[in-house]
């Protein structure tokens, strides 16, 4: 079990300074309910635990919530002190939440949430579980106005705490050990493993993004507070161009502005999806070369020492950190996801690989994309797998329609997205990640509608035709940019 916070060494974990709000008060019949001896249900003795909660803790209620500023963010950040009645939620305690996410609304600032919660208070009834739907509409809220909502599970996280403030924020951290999941340790069935109910199991199970040491939170949230700002202060511009290296389609590589691609003409051609506001793409970091023929390009792609995404991502971000799970219950550990900062600008990342992806994968990297979206962040994909899963596990995990969704997740982009072929484009599997109208590909990598070994085996011919094959696919850099499926060939940094 990990250490049990009081709300203030919470707040001060990650807290540059912090100012309480004042409780709210609601005037009407149902606070003098609420204001009643025993509660609004009149629970016998309600009112003195309530009073000796009160003395033990200092606070008033279970949750306190106020301005504070986070690495330097004006955030305004909730926390629960568990020892007042296990955290529970209540009528009142339901009351400073709603005001907490209104006022991170109003001010249009990150809300970060410290939750050690054991769940509803059965000293108020039903009146206590409603406070569960005033979260949930005060949550859509916030929302709609692309506000970062940030979660820091401690222990423990239960019940309705974990089911609306947890699990239902944009990001979710959690302390090493904290027990986390919606039934507590008192209402499990009886053989229940007790190691499924613990964060990290809920990490394995994709269900949260990231653990994180006390002595690591403040810089973990402080930068995704930056994040959430998009940068240092800013999103992305809607009419700024992107820069960087193109192959002409003809021989030769040119450094410059690159134009957002016409096509249709219309300002929505030109808009996100096609580079407009758009993060550049990275340096090519392996061969500088083009392939000569098609099986060249496969080999090329193929090769063991060919740099990966984590090389990649090193190179263009300074710093990054891990958006992990598809919160369906699955990781795909060759999907990498995440924010990093670009040029003293956060960007939203989603990288294959090289491995074939799983369900789970495409399902996080359709939910990062739509986090990027609400919060007005660009995205880069990364785009290397030889194919999308396709064993009997799979196909169970509903491969199809986790493809779809993240088709569907970048067709309807919210912010603009850049895509880079960095290795194997492996089908309708890696076409999932590409960008219409602004996909560039690296001088080792290739893209084909089937793999040459297995169009070879389709046609029946023998395996000495497969090159053959492969360069009837024109699946080389230099055919793709001739046949308009990518925009232009990165070269390596000078």
């Amino acid at each position: 079990m990990a250490d049990r916070l009081s709300a203030p060494a919470a707040i001060s974990l990650i807290c540059d300074d912090f100012t309480e709000a004042a409780p709210v008060e609601r005037q009407g019949a149902f606070d003098e309910q609420q204001n009643a001896p025993d509660g609004p249900i009149g629970w016998e003795g309600y009112g003195a635990q309530r009073a000796a909660a009160a003395r033990r803790t200092g606070s008033t209620e279970s949750v306190v919530y106020g301005d504070a500023t986070v690495g330097g963010r004006a955030c305004v950040v909730i926390s629960f002190e568990f020892g007042f009645l296990g955290g529970s939620l209540s009528s009142r305690a339901g009351d400073r939440l709603e005001a907490a996410y209104d006022r991170a609304r109003e001010l249009g600032r990150p809300l970060v949430s410290l939750i050690a919660t054991g769940g509803s208070r059965m000293q108020e009834g039903m009146i206590a579980l409603t406070q569960l739907q005033r979260v949930a509409a005060a949550s859509v809220r916030l929302r709609a106005t692309g506000v970062a909502q940030i979660a820091v599970l401690r222990d423990p996280t239960t019940g309705g705490g974990w089911a609306t403030l947890g699990a239902g924020a944009d990001v979710i951290l959690a302390l090493p050990s904290a027990q986390v999941g919606f039934a507590g340790s008192r209402v499990r069935p009886p053989d229940a493993d007790p190691s499924a109910y613990t964060a990290e199991a809920q990490l394995a199970a994709g269900q949260i993004d990231e653990i994180v040491a006390p002595v690591d939170l403040r810089e973990a949230v402080s930068f995704w507070a930056a994040a959430a700002a998009g940068d240092s202060g800013t999103r992305f511009d809607a009419t700024g161009r992107d820069s960087g290296t193109r192959f002409d389609g003809a021989g030769g590589y040119h450094s410059g502005t690159v134009e957002p691609l016409g096509g249709s003409g219309t300002a929505e051609a030109e808009g996100a999806a096609s580079g407009s506001g758009s993060v550049p793409p990275p340096f090519a970091l392996g061969a500088p070369s083009l392939p000569r023929t098609g099986w060249d390009a496969v080999t090329q792609a193929r090769a063991p020492g060919r740099p990966h995404a984590r090389a990649y991502l090193d190179a263009y971000f300074g710093r990054r950190r891990t958006l992990s799970g598809d919160r369906c219950g699955g990781v795909d550990a060759g999907m990498l996801c995440g924010v990093g900062m670009h040029d003293g600008r956060a960007v939203a990342f989603v990288a294959q690989c090289g491995t074939a992806t799983l369900p789970a994968g495409y399902r996080t990297a359709a939910r990062v994309v739509r986090m990027a979206g609400r919060l007005g962040l660009p995205v880069l994909t990364l785009i290397d797998t030889p194919g999308a899963a396709n064993d009997a596990a799979a196909e169970r995990s509903g491969a199809g329609a986790a493809i779809a969704e993240l088709f569907a997740a970048i067709a309807g982009a919210r912010s603009p997205v850049t895509s880079l072929l960095i290795g194997e484009g492996g089908s309708g599997g890696a076409l999932a990640l590409a960008a219409p109208g602004n996909t560039w590909a690296t001088p080792d990598s290739y893209f084909s509608v089937i793999a040459p070994e297995l169009a070879a085996a389709i046609l029946k011919r023998p395996p000495e035709q497969v090159p053959g094959t492969a360069d009837q696919l024109r699946l080389r850099p230099q055919d793709l940019v001739e046949l308009g499926v990518v925009r232009g060939i990165v070269a390596p940094q000078e």
